[in-house]
């Protein structure tokens, strides 16, 4: 029996319209005659997929009891009884009720599959079980409901059901998903615009990389070797010169033309590892092509121009880009160049194009020696078997074996010469060489104990032997040598990507930089020494390990930096061949601590314009703020003790009245005053402790009128970490505020919720709001928004609030109200020793 075909409709997130695709590809297929029934679909009372389920024949449900409930799973057994061609099964990821036929309601589907019925069902990105932990990280909850990426995988069919975030809140908003009450907490939480364009990418890219796999693999089956321009994808051949960056750009700019278009820069490195290649050239290109959104590949091949083509039509590429040869003329006697046996082989499918550039025609050179040293104990150890190694196996051949043959005793001379090529370099196995033909000619070759050779074919055979130890010496000096400055030349290059790194990204201070300086070299100390002019003393900026130089004179090397700035080192001398890396080393660290001091002016003129602008606005806030209830009470008080008039009951207790609050209002902007003090100077100190919110917030609404507010404050929230006397006060702002900006007759929303590991306390009015721009600006200290009343304040509220909730450990920000109005939303940590269950998604978030 032929296994069933499987089609799976992907979204990004609960509402795109996934089940709605899949009832309406089942209404298709019914006009087209095919048999299709409903296994199990949910359509979680909205209208409109409601709809698309009349006129479709449904199989009856399974009812299994759990715990005191009746719950209603897919009936496989009626499904495979009713045997149709196409089953719709919706959710695929969903956990079935316990006693069902299998845990999972993807191994149902498995099974109806298994008995040749073709199913279509639907899936959100967030139930892929690979993807758990980015979902988690993105929207704070843990999905419980996963499927096998391999189930998914294998599905026949796989349409992406995609819609933008703002249409998806739309929609939300309309009540097209969720009932109206849970819609604000949706809009809040699950369904952030920032949320659903993550889960948006997350699809898009997933469905992507399986369209590329479905692709690679339809040419791999049916061995299509021909490049398909599905897009563009352009090659860069690169060869560590200085014109690589300008062929990384070209490429980008041919990228650009077309839409989706993707570069890659590929490197052919040898086999043996040895390169004319700059590798500081190289690491820049990398990230020159990294930064223009492309990737970097490195390739060993003996053949370049075929290692090109494999790697363009291995990774489909359409077009390459190459520079022109640097070649002088004479050298294209040796062949054509790479770029032209790529264009030549490259065939109808694959465009070349040779980019021009500053270094064409110019020659490449020869490598930069570098003078990549053996070692002092290396060459010694070179030297004493170039020259007593011949002269003891001389004794042991004239002694012991006098009679082993003069080719024998030329290898046996010939193995003492490589030996010392590997262990001294060239110089010590051409001495070898030298000593040994004259060993061989004044012991073994006939008459002995001369320097004459009676027959002509000795003197060809020692003639041989010494061009063949020279030529081999040679060879194995520069193995050897080739192999030492490679070892050096990639610790160096991790030093150097080190400081391109950390120090660039500005994660290393000077004192840990110094500190790298001292553990490389082996050093005993290192100093930054500065000085202001030529004639001014030395000072040190940094230092690490003990005795550091007071002065480049103490130092056992020294590498200045400009004129004024030097990099010392104590403990012993460096060899040349290390000062080029220490040199670096130097150069960053001046940046370092220019950084750091430009770091620090920057933080002086912050606070210092800042508390301009605080002791600026203090001076407006005393001016009128203060001045504005100082005069309510004055008058309030003079008339009181105005002995021409004869105040009523009634005018006397309004006069009072008028005192009350104007004391009111300024016991609250002096305590305001005192919290943004008390904030700036950085002399709060919370008292941290468990702490439940509903015993707290009530009392922070003593303020503000008692039908003002409606309170949604549940008793099973887990308990939070803070303050209760900053949170307190903290709450209170931020309600009075809300209070302050809502229309009349419009009741302010406090209510709290448990999301992942943190509570958050949102105050929801609907006043007139705040743009995108200003909600950051409404926290900074005297900062009142334009529709504020003149005589509302000194525009402390806020700030003060933000500045006790980060004092506790919290956040506050502010959010739209869906619908109109502003949305504080302060979030606090849990207590430790009590974590708070993940919240359970609404029904329809699974679908």
């Amino acid at each position: 029996m032929a296994r069933g075909k499987l089609r799976i409709y992907l979204g990004a997130a609960p509402g795109v319209g996934k089940t709605y695709a899949m009832l309406s590809e089942a209404h298709r297929r019914i006009e087209r005659g095919t048999d299709c029934v409903v296994a199990f679909v949910e359509h979680h009372r909205r209208p409109r997929t409601e709809v698309m389920l009349h006129g479709l024949e449904q199989t009856p449900r399974k009812e299994l009891a759990y715990r005191d409930s009746v719950f209603t799973e897919m009936d496989v057994d009626a499904v495979l009884a009713r045997r149709p061609q196409v089953a719709l099964v919706d959710e695929l990821a969903h956990t079935n009720i316990p006693g069902s036929r299998n845990t999972k309601r993807w191994q149902d589907v498995e099974e109806l599959l298994a008995a040749g019925i073709d199913v279509i069902s639907t899936v959100n990105i967030q139930h892929l079980e690979s993807l758990g932990d980015i979902v988690e990280s993105i929207t704070g909850v843990r999905q419980r409901e996963t499927v096998p990426d391999e189930v998914v995988r294998r599905a026949d069919q796989i349409e992406l059901v995609d819609m933008s975030p703002q249409a998806l809140r739309r929609r939300m908003a309309h009540g097209n998903i969720y009932k109206p009450d849970k819609v604000d907490a949706a809009l809040s939480n699950y369904f952030r615009p920032g949320n659903l364009t993550a889960l948006r990418e997350l699809a898009l890219l997933w469905v992507a990389d399986r369209v590329d796999a479905y692709l690679t693999e339809y040419r791999s089956e049916h061995r299509v070797s021909a490049i398909w321009g599905s897009r563009e994808r352009i090659m860069v051949g690169l060869t560590g010169g200085p014109e690589g960056r300008t062929l990384i750009r070209r490429a980008a700019r041919l990228a650009e033309k077309g839409a989706g278009g993707e570069v890659m820069a590929v490197y052919i490195s040898r086999s043996d590892g040895l390169t004319t290649a700059s590798p500081k050239e190289l690491a820049d290109q990398r990230t020159l092509v990294e930064d223009l959104g492309g990737t970097f590949h490195q390739v060993v091949g003996e053949d370049i121009p075929a290692a090109l083509l494999d790697f363009a039509r291995g990774a489909n590429a359409t077009q390459i880009v190459l520079g022109v040869s640097r070649r002088s003329g004479w050298q294209y006697a040796f062949g054509p160049g790479v770029g032209a046996t790529v264009a030549r082989d490259s065939g109808p499918d694959l465009d070349v194009h040779l980019i021009t550039h500053d270094e064409a025609g110019k020659g490449r050179g020869l490598p930069v020696a570098r003078g990549a040293r053996l070692g002092r104990s290396r060459v010694v150890r070179g030297w004493l078997v170039g020259v007593l190694g011949p002269v003891l196996l001389t004794w042991l051949l004239t002694g012991a074996a006098p009679d082993v043959g003069l080719a024998n005793d030329m290898l046996l001379y010939l193995t003492l010469t490589v030996a010392a090529a590997l262990l001294g370099g060239l110089v010590p196995a051409l001495a070898s060489a030298v000593v040994g033909s004259l060993l061989l000619n004044w012991f073994f070759t006939p008459p002995v104990h001369t320097l004459t050779i009676a027959d002509p074919k000795n003197i060809v055979a020692i003639a041989i032997f010494v061009g063949v130890a020279v030529s081999v010496a040679s060879v194995v000096d520069v193995a050897a040598r080739r192999t030492h400055q490679a070892a050096r030349l990639r610790a160096e290059s991790e030093i150097l990507s080190f400081l391109a790194g950390n120090v660039l990204r500005g994660e290393t201070s000077l004192e840990e930089l110094l500190e790298r300086v001292r553990e490389t070299f082996g050093m005993e100390s290192v100093a930054l020494l500065e000085r202001t002019g030529e004639t001014d003393p030395w000072t040190r900026a940094g230092s690490v390990g003990p005795r550091p130089a007071e002065h480049p004179e103490e130092a056992d090397v020294d590498v200045p930096v400009g004129d004024h700035m030097a990099l010392s080192l104590r403990g012993r001398v460096l060899p040349a061949a290390d000062r080029r890396v220490l040199a670096a080393f130097a150069a960053q660290a001046a940046v370092v601590l220019d950084r750091r001091r430009l770091r620090q002016e920057a933080d002086r003129a912050k606070e210092l314009a800042e508390g301009n602008r605080i002791r600026t606005a203090l001076l407006a806030a005393v001016s009128h703020d203060l001045r504005t209830p100082l005069a309510g009470i004055k008058a309030s008080v003079s008339s009181l003790r105005s002995e021409d008039v004869a105040w009523s009951e009634e005018d006397q207790a309004e006069l009072l009245e008028a005192i009350e609050e104007g004391a009111d209002r300024l016991d609250l902007l002096v305590g305001n005053l005192l919290d943004m003090s008390r904030l700036q100077t950085g002399t709060v100190t919370p008292i941290i402790r468990e702490t439940d919110l509903d015993e707290v917030v009530p009392m922070a609404l003593g303020g503000v009128p008692e039908d003002s507010v409606d309170l949604d404050i549940p008793e099973t929230l887990p308990m939070v970490h803070v303050d209760r006397g900053l949170l307190e006060r903290a709450v209170a702002n931020v309600v009075e505020n809300a209070v302050k900006h809502s229309p009349p007759g419009e009741r302010v929303l406090v209510s709290a919720s448990a999301i992942a590991d943190r509570v958050e306390v949102r105050v929801v009015d609907r006043g007139p709001g705040v743009p995108d721009e200003a909600k950051d600006r409404i926290f900074e200290p005297f900062q009142r928004y334009g529709d504020s009343p003149r005589g509302a304040g000194v525009g402390l509220g806020l700030a003060v609030a933000r500045g006790f909730a980060e004092a506790v450990g919290g956040t506050l920000h502010a959010e739209d109200t869906p619908g109109g109005g502003l949305t504080m939303v302060l979030a606090l940590r849990t207590a430790p020793e009590r974590r708070p269950e993940q919240p359970d998604l609404p029904a329809a978030a699974t679908s």
